[in-house]
């Protein structure tokens, strides 16, 4: 069982020695050493994400074995020999030398799910058809606000991808250590959908890119099953983005076509400082950005992707928001971005939440690209805390 430690934030940076405040304890490298001199930092880095996985028993670095089997389910695609554990911790190569999916496939997923009131508590709140009533009558039950006695479906997905330090929901982590209790097939999930008070399914975690086989089985038999009761019913997306390519182009179209939402929870604005909070590959996330940006245009009246970028005190500077809100701009179409307000948790639980001056910069900066829509997420977390 993961405990959090009683821990105090760190003021000077290991690596360069300059005062710079705040720094977690796990990763006590300033955001300029991390992008300018990211070889210097990579122990102290690397070392960070090994203390991550070892408590949970997951593998780390992801395997890579030269000639072994290349996992296609993630945009990780992890090359595993007999006896490797996927970096998911859900993908084995078995005693016949088979890749082998323990769940996250066609029938089986690892998650929770729960039945969650409109309007919901979501990344996409502020503009989304449930809480806003555009779109209607095909895409909203409700002609003008919330939608009132409806429900969203919340899908847990008790994977991820990645290895945030700060993780919001660290908890998924425990999940394949306790598999037979949280393995739910696919047709207990469309059942729970097939209800006319449920209008739509979001899926997050974890996240649902380590398991999106499981995630597109189920959502193409809701879809099919309100198609046919001429019900309302929106599939949405909270992901980190590292959505495998080949799997891609179904989570867009359905989308698309139901009134859902693409989430993607872009991190970072450099490929270091991603690499040193999430242990992830930013081209990933950017490919999946700039792919879902493409169909955009397709449904004008509901955004059908959003960014959110949580403002991470120490590390998510004003470097890090110029570049997020650059490529936004770059990107050409109208994209919704929410900053969200940090609070302290898992292995990064000595930093303070994010304060006030921090995320009016980010404002600032959002305003100056020209992001028409943004919008601050949590803001009772924020205070005058450095």
């Amino acid at each position: 069982m993961f405990r959090r430690q009683k821990r105090e934030p760190v003021d000077r940076c290991v690596v360069c020695g300059r005062e710079y405040y705040p720094l977690s304890s796990i990763l006590p490298v300033c955001p300029d050493c991390i992008r300018e001199r990211f070889d210097k930092c990579k122990d102290v880095i690397y070392r960070a994400h090994e203390i991550s996985r070892s408590r949970f028993r997951l593998p780390y670095p992801q395997p890579n074995a030269s000639n072994g089997i290349r996992c296609i389910f993630c945009a990780r695609e992890c090359s595993l020999s007999r006896g490797d554990i996927g970096y998911c911790g859900l993908t084995i190569v078995d005693e016949d030398g088979k890749l082998r999916r323990i769940a996250g496939n066609g029938k089986w997923g690892l998650l929770d799910w729960y039945y969650d009131p409109l309007p919901t508590n979501c990344v996409a709140e502020w503009f989304c058809p449930a809480s806003t009533g555009i779109g209607y009558p095909k895409y909203s039950v409700s002609e003008r606000g919330p939608e009132i006695g409806y429900y969203n479906l919340a899908v847990f997905y008790g994977s991820c991808n990645l290895d945030c330090l700060y993780c919001q929901n660290w908890q998924y982590r425990e999940y394949h250590l306790n598999l037979s209790s949280k393995l739910v097939h696919v047709d207990e999930l469309v059942r729970a959908a097939d209800s006319e008070r449920v209008t739509c399914v979001c899926y997050f975690g974890g996240d649902p890119s380590s398991q999106i086989v499981h995630a597109l089985v189920a959502s193409k038999k809701m879809f099919e099953n309100a198609k046919k009761k001429g019900r309302v019913f929106r599939i949405c997306w909270e992901t980190n983005g590292q959505i495998s390519p080949i799997f891609l182009r179904q989570v867009i179209e359905l989308s698309l076509r139901s009134g859902g939402i693409v989430k993607v929870d872009i991190k970072a604005g450099t490929g270091n400082m991603y690499k040193a909070l999430t242990d992830g590959e930013y081209s990933n996330v950017l490919r999946t950005i700039r792919e879902v940006a493409k169909r955009v245009k397709e449904r004008p009246e509901i955004p059908l992707l959003t960014i959110s970028l949580l403002v991470v005190p120490g590390y998510v500077d004003h470097v890090e928001i110029e570049n997020v809100c650059k490529l936004i701009n770059e990107l050409g179409v109208d994209i919704p971005l929410s900053l969200l307000a940090f609070h302290p948790d898992y292995l990064m639980s000595d930093l303070p939440p994010t304060s006030r001056r921090h995320m009016d910069l980010a404002l600032r900066i959002a305003r100056e690209y020209g992001i028409e829509m943004v919008n601050v997420g949590n803001k009772w977390l924020l205070g005058d805390y450095y």
